[in-house]
């Protein structure tokens, strides 16, 4: 037999709840007259046999006829001669506002960036959103089902997965009339664009999103390696930044030498760095010298010296000795002089 309850309430300040079910489990007995009391910030709403009656807002209610008339027609007239007990569940439903909810990228955003590097852009952000219940029937209706208690952590996931999906179009869009730079200084824009494409797909689940606001907005350092996973690269693109990643790797040794900086990043700056390091490797580009002054013909020669694979790298000797000396480029040693192979270039640059 299920416990009789007079007296409805949870005075919980439901911090990090958003509903609270009324008996958390099985079905409570209520009876004519029974009292409902209702906190501010909650509404409460009452359900039996699955359907919603109605809505109490906050204050104290009894349950009668003329506030619930839809009983009538679920548990009969004959009942309110008496006080007998009859099964329903009370929902309360916080309607504050849940603030401070973060957001961020898990994985980088992909606009176009025309005339610049690849011609798209990654871009990671993060920020904070807010959002309140409108609609607390149907709230509970659609999202919570039977449950007794359903927390924030029990829907954000889904509203972070909707509001990354509205940043991303709206980056989309915006990326066709502004380059990436300029995309980067609007963050107030498009924190306002994110909220005006979002409330639809809020008040579809009974919610309204109070706010959307983008902290931060900047390229990502991905590698080679995520690009190509991404399939954002072509074989000849995915070759020279493999180089690239190799330069920059050389460079962050200790024993380097000029301390090069090759990050590959958002597709800003990519075009230059690959033109200025590999256009001797590809064979593209205007004619490429030696140190000695002599331009190299017909490729890669079996056998350099490091002047010669420097050349070829468009980086400074030292560097190609810095390596060589870290281990990280094959080389043999006769006398006081260094001889590469073309093996050994190529092994380095695969990393």
């Amino acid at each position: 037999m299920a416990r009789i309850f007079d007296v409805v309430e949870y005075p919980n300040e439901m911090r990090e709840e958003i509903v609270h079910r009324f008996p958390e489990s099985g079905p409570g007995n209520f009876r004519i007259g029974s009292q409902v009391i209702v906190r501010e910030s909650q509404a409460a709403v009452f359900f039996r046999d699955g359907n919603a009656l109605d809505v109490f807002a906050p204050g104290r209610h009894t349950i009668v006829t003329y506030n619930i008339p839809l009983l009538i027609d679920k548990i009969g007239k004959a009942l309110f001669n008496e006080r007998t007990p009859f099964p329903a569940e009370v929902y309360f439903v916080s309607m504050r506002e849940f603030a401070d909810r973060k957001w961020g990228t898990p994985q980088p955003i992909i606009v176009r960036n025309p005339n610049m590097g690849l011609g798209v852009a990654l871009l990671q952000g993060f920020g904070s959103y807010s959002f309140q219940v409108k609609d607390a029937q149907q709230f509970v209706t659609q999202i919570v089902g039977a449950q007794g208690i359903f927390r924030t952590s029990d829907i954000e996931n889904r509203l972070r997965s909707m509001l990354l999906s509205k940043l991303s179009d709206l980056l989309g869009e915006t990326a066709g009339t502004h380059a990436v730079p300029e995309l980067i200084g609007l963050t107030e824009e498009l924190g306002a664009g994110v909220r005006a494409k979002g409330q639809d797909d809020f008040e579809a689940l009974g919610l309204t999103l109070k706010s959307f606001y983008i902290e931060n907005l900047k390229p990502s350092t991905k590698s080679a390696e995520e690009l190509r996973a991404m399939g954002m690269l072509d074989m000849q693109t995915y070759t020279q930044l493999q180089a690239a990643d190799a330069l920059r790797d050389a460079a962050q040794n200790p024993s380097g030498g000029a301390g090069l900086t090759a990050g590959i990043g958002a597709g800003m700056g990519v075009g230059s760095v690959i033109s200025q390091s590999l256009q001797g490797m590809t064979g593209t580009g205007g004619e490429k010298t030696t140190p000695q002054g002599t331009p190299p013909s017909g490729g890669m020669p079996d056998v350099m010296t490091p002047a010669e694979a420097a050349s070829f790298l468009k980086v400074s000797e030292e560097d190609v000795v810095a390596a060589i000396t870290a281990g990280e480029l094959k080389a043999r040693k006769l006398g006081n002089a260094y001889r590469i192979s073309k093996e050994a270039l190529e092994e380095f640059l695969k990393g």
